[in-house]
């Protein structure tokens, strides 16, 4: 048996959340196509015949302008050293540039082995993508280029052979049911955001969070779950783009939610929604604990 930890890494927007929700078969992380969507270390357990492998999807390495942006970029760094084997997300759809660079510079003394993954293939022409393989080929040393679509499964099969090749030998560490390391708290939090990114598009970009403020299990014989979420905004002239005409748009966003709660927990969901301005909700640490970005000890 082979037994490792395999963790995603690159800059915002690459599709590491994608890649990891298709690995590991089930919606563990949120997606969006907004860049930092991605905000703390997730787990991804997936069991193979020959093999137990942690995919560790971390956010997208970028300059940090916030405490919270600080925080994000630690977790991300700091699985470097931490894994047996790194994947080197890029999306293929966009030149390397300086935040490519810095990313290879950090991967320069990797420990592990690192595997370059070209992702959005079928987003680009099959002839565009040997040039880009030979430019990133130039730029770092890796155990091997992959090209994969996450968002169609082209070539994922190929891409987890190699990373199982990799890992060393040993018995599972985690039950065969295990899927991810996320509380459910913070898992319904993410699921909230998720669905206020998706409907509130450009007008509210990364200043938003959601926190839950209560979750209360099913009582015997009542399949409901309760949950009670407040979504933080860094301006008062954002509350209203979040609350909509009429509530309209909370309604939106709370519907969506609660489906896609009812599916993962596999019980009826009450949501609640709350909307509350907290400027510089970014920097203040009692917030980011909240959102699952605990203190560092240096912090």
């Amino acid at each position: 048996m082979k037994f490792g930890f395999v963790s995603l890494i690159g800059r915002p927007n690459a599709g590491k959340s994608t890649l990891l929700n298709r690995l590991v078969g089930a919606k563990v992380a949120i997606v969006s196509d907004k860049p930092q969507t991605t905000r703390t270390r997730i787990l991804g357990v997936q069991n193979y015949p020959d093999a137990q492998v942690v995919f560790v999807d971390t956010p997208g390495i970028h300059r940090p302008l916030h405490r919270m942006n600080v925080r994000m970029v630690d977790a991300a760094v700091d699985t470097i050293r931490e894994v047996d084997v790194v994947g080197l997300v890029v999306d293929v759809t966009e030149p390397p540039g300086k935040g490519d660079r810095f990313v290879l510079d950090l991967l320069k003394n990797a420990p592990a082995p690192v595997f370059l993954i070209l992702n959005k293939i079928d987003l680009v022409k099959k002839t565009r993508l040997l040039p880009i393989l030979q430019e990133y080929s130039q730029l770092g040393k890796f155990a091997e280029i992959i090209p994969v679509s996450a968002a169609t499964g082209d070539n994922v099969d190929r891409l987890v052979r190699v990373l199982i090749d990799r890992l060393p030998e040993g018995e599972p560490r985690y039950p065969a049911d295990y899927v991810t390391n996320q509380p459910e708290r913070l898992f319904a939090g993410e699921i909230v955001r998720e669905k206020l990114l998706q409907f509130t598009h450009a007008e509210l970009p990364f200043s938003c969070a959601v926190v839950v403020d209560r979750l209360e299990e099913p009582e015997p014989g009542r399949a409901l779950l309760e949950l009670y979420c407040t979504i933080v905004v860094d301006r008062a002239s954002q509350k209203p783009i979040v609350i909509g005409r009429g509530g309209e748009m909370l309604k939106k966003i709370g519907t969506a939610a609660r489906e896609d709660l009812e599916r993962f927990f596999g019980l009826r969901v009450y949501l609640d929604l709350h909307v509350r301005v907290k400027s510089e909700w970014q920097e203040n640490d009692q917030v980011l604990d909240e959102i699952g970005l605990g203190h560092r000890d240096e912090d």
